[in-house]
């Protein structure tokens, strides 16, 4: 991307079109770059970049339930279901219905899924290296993109 988006209402209708002025476009140019990249990074785990996600959710609150770790990451349980069946088979989770409700799902580390965190600790300093971002740059742009994440959610809720 050589060419930095232009604000919508400051574009001539000709070129509200163009591809460089997407901002979408730009968000998935670099999501697919950090697919990459997490891919590498994750290899060596035996994780999925969503395995990740849920292993970040699990290591940092505890157990949580199927339902809590959906909203945490912004995945149904259409998506969420199988990822936590993989995560099981692989020995690194245990999925249980709660005892106070049947309908609920709670998911807690294995041994083998608490010690792996230690394993995963270089993986976001290899991230960051490799954005060539500061970190109070990093910190922006997750605030910028938390408020972006927001502003178009909130209209689906309303």
């Amino acid at each position: 991307m050589t060419t930095s988006p232009i604000p919508a209402h400051a574009l001539p209708d000709a070129d509200l079109l163009r591809l460089d002025h997407q901002v979408c476009f730009s968000l998935h140019a670099a999501s697919r770059a950090f697919g990459g990249l997490y891919r590498e990074a994750l290899k060596d785990l035996g994780l999925t970049y969503p395995q990740y996600l849920a292993m970040l959710v699990l290591w940092e609150h505890g157990p949580q339930q199927v339902k809590t770790i959906g909203e945490r990451l912004h995945l149904d349980s259409g998506t969420l279901s199988p990822l936590l069946k993989r995560l099981e088979s692989a020995g690194l989770v245990v999925r249980g219905r709660s005892p106070q409700d049947e309908r609920s799902v709670t998911v807690r580390l294995t041994d083998a899924g608490a010690d792996l965190r230690e394993r995963a600790l270089p993986v976001p300093r290899r991230i960051l290296q490799a954005t060539g971002l500061s970190v109070p740059e990093i910190v922006a742009l997750q605030d910028v993109l938390g408020r972006l994440t927001s502003a178009l959610d909130e209209p689906r809720q309303a």
